[in-house]
């Protein structure tokens, strides 16, 4: 084992130049072509077979894809920032995100493991007193962009992981899946992979997310649980511009509808069975003070501690919805662009990654499970694995957090790298070793 911690000593700093070019360039989920290109660039070099585009995933299963003029907008930033024509092409249309595999030769489980690598639509500070990135020279160069949950983490792990397979494929049994994800802010990306098959036979199947909670350094949570199963919910109404002051009575204000919905949407009871959230997130519409506002956009969420009450959930949100629009006699017009569902973990992995964490000079404390009370498209591959009769974990890596994720300053103590890529590199080692036990 001394020799994975060589290892893991030697690429600590490729992992934080990896990061830092990632939270340079933050991209939006279905437009990360510059970082599926790098990722993919650097995963060809260390032996692996790549699969881009729609090799990568169902084209018909994403959700909350751009529109055409966004994508296209998005695709021509791509080509300025270097991104070669050929890849382009395979990915046009928002096909981000990339499937890798690598094959031992020898008999073993099939390992899959998920990094997910979007950013979302925040702006970044630029404080140099209280904010790592800007001091350093690292901030979002996309403005209004930024690596605000960890996810540039995520995808320098996943490339220390690829490193650590390559380097150690000699000493390793089976064959692994790596998937880059796009698009999982919001549920849209998950699926997508999971129906293009990448998760068929698949034995273990592990994925982690840095932070959630500001906890120590080195200490890392081998389960999840109390995931929340979400939908994500466009709205637009549409009513008839009229004058103000002049012709009142002939406008149908969709602006009023869509203020009538924000609010009682937070009416909803709330169920006995479980938690539930709700949350209107944006609210558009108008063109001035003194015309009626012909349209109205509203971007809202719900969550549920089953995928049961989320649906309930769903249910009276749409009839709310609707019902705002006919009271204002305005056209309603939904959509869905998000999805996730309830899962839960193995308990093996518990005692797997107790084993590992005691050898480790990174890992410095291992707890059974953190509870998420969030929401995350990954639980479809995990049920998909199960489901096959596969094991999933999905683990957190601790790091202080002087702010909480999706906030403007969010930023993470870079060594959670190391110690990130330190678990999935023993478990790796071990779970190769063990076939009967990891498919019993």
């Amino acid at each position: 084992m001394r020799t994975v911690e060589h290892f893991i000593n030697e690429i600590s700093p490729s992992l934080t130049a990896f990061r830092r070019t990632f939270h340079q360039n933050p991209e939006l989920g279905f437009t990360e072509y510059v970082t599926t290109y790098l990722i993919g660039k650097e995963l060809i070099n260390l032996g692996f077979t790549i699969h881009l585009g729609k090799d990568a995933l169902e084209s018909t299963e994403r959700m909350g894809v751009p529109s055409p003029n966004d994508l296209t907008k998005q695709e021509e930033r791509a080509i300025k920032e270097g991104v070669e024509k050929s890849w382009l092409d395979k990915m046009k249309g928002g096909h981000t995100g990339l499937a890798a595999t690598i094959d031992t030769g020898k008999p073993g489980p099939h390992m899959a493991f998920r990094f997910d690598i979007d950013a979302l639509p925040i702006k970044e500070s630029d404080d140099l007193d209280h904010h790592l990135p800007s001091r350093e020279g690292f901030r979002s160069q996309n403005e209004g962009i930024m690596h605000a949950c960890g996810h540039d983490g995520h995808a320098a792990i996943g490339l220390g992981v690829a490193s650590f397979l390559s380097a150690f494929k000699d000493q390793l049994f089976g064959r692994f899946t790596l998937l880059f994800q796009p698009a999982e802010e919001g549920g849209r990306g998950a699926k997508a992979m999971v129906k293009k098959g990448w998760l068929e036979n698949v034995d273990c199947f592990a994925s982690g997310h840095i932070g959630i909670r500001d906890t120590k350094l080195g200490r890392v949570y081998a389960t999840t649980n109390s995931f929340l199963a979400s939908s994500k919910i466009n709205v637009t109404y549409k009513g008839k511009a009229a004058h103000a002051g002049l012709e009142p009575e002939k406008g149908k204000n969709a602006l009023l509808a869509a203020a009538a919905a924000s609010l009682h949407l937070y009416n909803i009871p709330r169920h006995s069975d479980g938690a539930t959230r709700v949350n209107v997130g944006k609210l558009q519409g108008g063109a001035g003070r003194n015309i009626i506002a012909d349209e109205a956009h509203l971007e809202m969420e719900t969550r549920g501690e089953t995928t049961a009450i989320n649906q309930y959930m769903v249910e009276e949100a749409l009839r709310i919805l609707k019902a705002s629009g006919d009271l204002y006699g305005v056209e309603t017009v939904i959509d869905v662009v998000g999805d996730t569902v309830e899962a839960a973990c193995n308990p093996e992995w518990i005692q797997w990654v107790k084993e590992v964490g005691r050898e480790s000079p990174f890992i410095s404390e291992i707890h059974d499970g953190l509870s998420l009370k969030a929401s995350e498209d990954v639980t479809y591959m995990m049920n998909e694995v199960q489901n096959q009769g596969g094991k999933s974990t999905f683990m957190v890596f601790g790091t202080g957090l002087k702010n909480g994720h999706h906030h403007h300053q969010f930023d993470f103590e870079e060594g959670v790298l190391t110690v990130a890529v330190d678990a999935f590199a023993r478990l790796i080692l071990k779970l190769s070793h063990l076939k009967e036990e990891v498919t019993s």
